[in-house]
């Protein structure tokens, strides 16, 4: 077969436009806040967080736990559903208004919002008060510390980090830190998924822009708009993934649950699209899921359908998800350079919230 060279000088020239865009200058060019530098610190920000001088409290007599946030708080709380689905427990994540009215004062209610003035978690953490739930409410200040304050709720405030979603990790080992305990989950445990952030960030940050960079990689080759399918236990990496690809790169995307996907949405493959299959895959996944993984792999090479494979490491749930939440996420900020897009501006979320109407603490 003779190639066109008309084709081969397109083939090359893309080549080289988008591996000349990945370097420190391009980064700093459209990254105009610095997003990646605090990505880059992101196992250094886990890692003082945990250690901080947060006061730990132990809530006893518990026997439901619900995590009320929206956006990056929210993934925060399916991270903590899924640590916790193998226990007795009974866990809630509430991404809206309403207060399950299943709470009662057996009920923990965990409250999350960076800003500290997201009217839907103010508004599930008023519910329980009212109830007489046993809360605690995490924020970096805003009406949720005010209204903590004038009820004599528990309260920490974490600082925000550049942004709400980069300050992932600094909320999330904040929380570990004073409810560990009260969650059962082992000290070990969490210094174990540190030491994991720290081995991938030399992989996956901005020293290292070479075709050795996985969410590089996967940030050149994303050119429509992702599918992602994830396993349960994993939710909180395909949810958080989406949605920082709707943040930081502004594009569509969409994920759902690999089983129930294989009960309905499988059946869009049979036409060409631009959507673009990624699979979110965990070691130990299901007996049962691992055979889902095979067949749907099968389906897409029968219909002729590129797709990309993320596996997880091993090791414990928690080290799991936030290397892979980790690795997604930057694939995000570096598809928005690539895309000639600053990854920090949310016009759109911001046009919304101007024009919600605040209620009266």
């Amino acid at each position: 077969m003779v190639l066109d060279p008309f084709k081969i000088e397109i083939l090359l020239s893309t080549f080289y436009l988008v591996n000349r865009l990945f370097n420190l200058p391009t980064l700093e060019k459209y990254d105009t806040q610095k997003m990646y530098a605090v990505y880059d610190r992101w196992s250094e920000i886990a890692r003082e967080s945990f250690e901080s001088e947060q006061n730990m409290v132990n809530f006893d007599h518990i026997n439901h736990i619900v995590f009320a946030g929206m956006g990056g708080s929210g993934t925060i709380g399916d991270i903590f559903s899924s640590i916790l689905s193998r226990s007795k427990i009974h866990v809630n994540v509430v991404k809206g208004y309403v207060l399950p009215k299943t709470a009662d004062s057996n009920t923990l209610v965990v409250s999350i919002s960076v800003s500290g003035n997201t009217a839907e978690t103010l508004s599930v953490l008023e519910s329980a008060q009212k109830i007489n739930c046993k809360t605690i409410a995490f924020s970096s200040g805003g009406r949720i510390l005010d209204f903590c304050t004038k009820n004599k709720i528990q309260h920490r405030v974490v600082p925000q980090i550049h942004s709400p979603r980069a300050s992932f990790v600094s909320y999330l080992y904040s929380i570990l830190k004073v409810l560990h305990v009260t969650l059962g989950i082992k000290q070990e445990d969490i210094l174990e998924s540190i030491e994991e952030l720290e081995k991938i960030g030399t992989r996956i940050n901005s020293s290292n822009l070479t075709d050795s960079n996985m969410s590089l990689n996967l940030a050149k080759w994303i050119t429509g708009i992702p599918m992602i399918y994830y396993p349960f236990g994993l939710q909180s990496t395909g949810i958080r993934f989406k949605n920082s690809l709707n943040e930081n790169a502004k594009i569509h995307a969409s994920a759902e649950d690999v089983i129930e996907a294989c009960h309905n949405g499988v059946v869009s493959w049979e036409k060409k699209s631009n959507f673009q299959p990624i699979l979110i895959e965990g070691q130990d996944d299901h007996i049962k899921t691992k055979e889902r993984w095979q067949i749907l792999k099968k389906l897409l090479q029968q219909n002729d359908i590129e797709y990309k494979e993320i596996i997880s490491i091993k090791g414990g749930i928690l080290s799991k998800l936030v290397n892979l939440i980790y690795l997604l996420d930057y694939t995000t900020i570096y598809l928005a350079i690539k895309l000639n897009t600053d990854p920090t501006p949310v016009k759109s979320i911001d046009f919304i919230k101007k024009n919600l109407k605040i209620e009266k603490i």
